[in-house]
C-alpha cells in the first residue's frame, strides 16, 4: 500500500498560529515576489500585511514566517508598472533602503500598493484605477489600523504610569522567535552561526517559551533556558529568577547581560 500523506494543518489552525506568533491583525495577503536592492533575482513568498509589517512565508501553509519587514517608516511607493511578461512591479522607498515587489498582474499590484499606503500613511490613496470594492476594504482596514494605534498609545501610557504592560496581541514577537523544537533550534544555530546565536522558541508544553543559545567558548556550548508566562510577566528560570514585562525584554536581557556576545538569530536571505 502507498503510505498515507502527512496530515496538513487546517487553514484556521494556520491562521490562529500566525496570529499568535505575529501578534498583529491581518489586513491583506497573497503571493509576492521580493527583491532587495543588493539582490539580482526575485524570490516568491506568501506574503501577509499585518499592522505595518510585511511577513514573508516560504510556503502558504507554513505557520512561521521566514522574514519580516517593518514598513512603518515608508517614505513613498512608486506607481505600479508592468513588465513584458504581464507581471506588475512597484518599489517601496524605506528609510534604510529600497524593496522591489512584483505581483501577478497590475490589478494585484495596485491593490497591494493601496493597502500598504493605507496602513503606513493612514490614508486611502486617491488611485482612480482602484475598484469600489477595493476602496471599501481599504477604508475598513484604515479604521482598524487607527483603532489599533489608539489602543497601543493608551497601553503605552498605562505602562509608563506603572500599571499593566501592553497586551502581547498588539505587538509583534521578537525577530528571533521561531516555532521550532529544541533540536531544530540547535541545528539552526550550528548551521548558520553568522545569523546570530540566540533563538526564542515555544516551550515543550506549548504554553510557555524557551531560549536556546550557542556560544563559542573553549568549545561550542549550547544552553537552554525556560521562560515562563505568568500573568503580565515573563519569568526566566535562572538561579535567581528574573521577571520582565515582554518577550522582547527577555531577549534584550540576554544580550545586555553578555555585553552583546549573544545576538538574536535572524535568517539572512535575499
Amino acid at each position: 500500500e502507498q503510505p498515507g500523506k502527512t496530515p496538513q494543518p487546517a487553514p484556521r489552525q494556520i491562521s490562529q498560529e500566525r496570529q499568535r506568533i505575529t501578534g498583529l491583525p491581518l489586513y491583506f495577503q497573497g503571493y509576492l515576489s521580493v527583491r532587495h536592492a543588493r539582490c539580482q533575482e526575485f524570490r516568491v513568498y506568501w506574503t501577509e500585511l499585518r499592522g505595518t509589517m510585511l511577513f514573508f512565508y516560504d510556503d502558504k501553509k507554513a505557520p512561521t514566517y521566514s522574514q519580516k519587514l517593518d514598513i512603518s517608516a515608508l517614505t513613498s511607493a512608486t506607481n505600479v508598472y508592468p513588465d513584458k511578461k504581464g507581471s506588475a512591479h512597484f518599489i517601496l522607498m524605506l528609510s534604510n533602503g529600497e524593496l522591489e515587489l512584483q505581483a501577478n498582474d497590475c490589478e494585484d499590484g495596485k491593490e497591494w500598493r493601496g493597502f500598504i499606503l493605507t496602513v503606513t500613511k493612514l490614508s486611502v490613496p486617491p488611485d482612480q484605477s482602484l475598484l469600489p470594492g477595493q476602496l471599501a476594504r481599504m477604508h475598513e482596514v484604515l479604521k482598524k489600523e487607527k483603532e489599533r494605534r489608539i489602543t497601543l498609545t493608551n497601553c503605552s501610557s498605562t505602562s509608563v504610569n506603572g500599571k499593566s504592560p501592553p497586551n502581547s496581541t498588539l505587538t509583534a514577537m521578537p525577530v528571533c522567535f521561531y516555532a521550532v523544537s529544541r533540536q531544530e533550534a540547535m541545528e539552526m544555530l550550528e548551521k548558520s552561526p553568522s545569523c546570530g546565536n540566540l533563538i526564542l522558541r515555544p516551550g515543550s508544553d506549548s504554553k510557555n517559551y524557551a531560549i536556546t543559545i550557542r556560544q563559542e567558548l573553549d568549545a561550542p556550548c549550547l544552553k537552554h533556558y525556560k521562560v515562563m508566562s505568568r500573568g503580565t510577566s515573563y519569568v526566566i528560570e535562572l538561579e535567581k529568577q528574573v521577571a520582565l514585562p515582554s518577550l522582547q525584554d527577555v531577549v534584550n536581557y540576554f544580550v545586555t547581560q553578555t555585553q552583546g556576545n549573544l545576538k538574536p538569530f535572524v535568517i539572512q536571505t535575499c
